[in-house]
């Protein structure tokens, strides 16, 4: 079965759709709260949950010993963009209606995204944290040594910015890296051909965070990025959600075929 029959038959039972629903609602719950929110019956939710996993229309991180389950809309959007006016009228009904209730946003605020690379965690560890590997397909170095507490210097359109609060937060080599989001400032505003106005707006928001987890996927490696930390209507959190999945397409297409494309300058702002 391809990944697109995956999703279809994800989507097709009512009780699957109700916990993409309930994740929508409000993403990042444990497998308790979906249980308690949906009242369903713990096997019956984990049995369901593993469908949706195989469809990668859930991924789940770690958080200490609690286990998360985020909303992955990315195989939705896919999927419609390119079949839904192929399909039969009630399937297409119910996922141009889940693909509209998936864009709206989220109580939670978080950005989740996943995708799978063939590569090795090794090798994915690498494109993320040597800046010559993230200058060919970001089009910015971070440079660090990566340690927890140390600060992260972002060089990007001949700038350099750096900030005491602008630190690595996690990192487990070839598993987890966590930083705090770059800092606004009116020379990153020239650079990328940001207003005034818009820097001092994402310079007032609070800062974000990225997670990126790794795992190995057979011979794929699985990588799940969290965007968090956005207050509701973030103008930072619209600007990323655009940016991530052109900057990740880029990324999976240098590991895999040793090839990038070039990023419009709106995707550059946007991650």
């Amino acid at each position: 079965m391809d990944q697109m029959d995956e999703v279809f038959k994800a989507l097709a039972d009512p009780s699957r759709r109700r916990l993409l629903d309930s994740l929508n609602t409000r993403n990042g719950q444990t497998l308790r709260e979906l249980c308690a929110g949906l009242d369903m019956a713990r096997q019956s939710v984990s049995k369901h949950l593993a469908v949706l996993e195989a469809a990668n229309l859930v991924t789940t991180m770690w958080r200490g010993r609690e286990k998360l389950h985020y909303l992955n809309a990315v195989p939705i959007n896919a999927i419609a963009e390119r079949w839904i006016n192929q399909y039969d009228r009630r399937r297409a009904g119910a996922l141009a209606d889940l693909k509209t209730a998936l864009e709206s946003p989220m109580t939670s605020n978080d950005f989740v995204y996943t995708t799978y690379i063939r590569t090795t965690p090794e090798r994915l560890w690498q494109a993320l944290t040597e800046p010559a590997f993230t200058l060919r397909y970001w089009g910015v170095e971070l440079e660090s040594d990566w340690q927890v507490g140390s600060t992260m210097a972002w060089k990007q359109g001949g700038i350099t910015i750096e900030d005491p609060e602008q630190v690595v937060l996690e990192s487990d080599p070839h598993r987890r890296l966590a930083y705090s989001w770059h800092t606004f400032t009116p020379e990153f505003a020239k650079a990328v051909g940001l207003s005034d106005e818009q820097v001092a707006r994402a310079a007032a928001e609070p800062r974000s965070k990225v997670t990126f987890d790794l795992e190995q996927a057979g011979e794929m490696v699985k990588l799940t990025i969290v965007h968090s930390g956005f207050e509701p209507g973030s103008g930072v959190r619209e600007s990323v959600s655009q940016g991530w999945p052109a900057l990740l397409s880029n990324l999976k297409t240098l590991l895999e075929t040793g090839e990038t494309a070039r990023l419009e300058p709106q995707d550059e702002k946007g991650a």
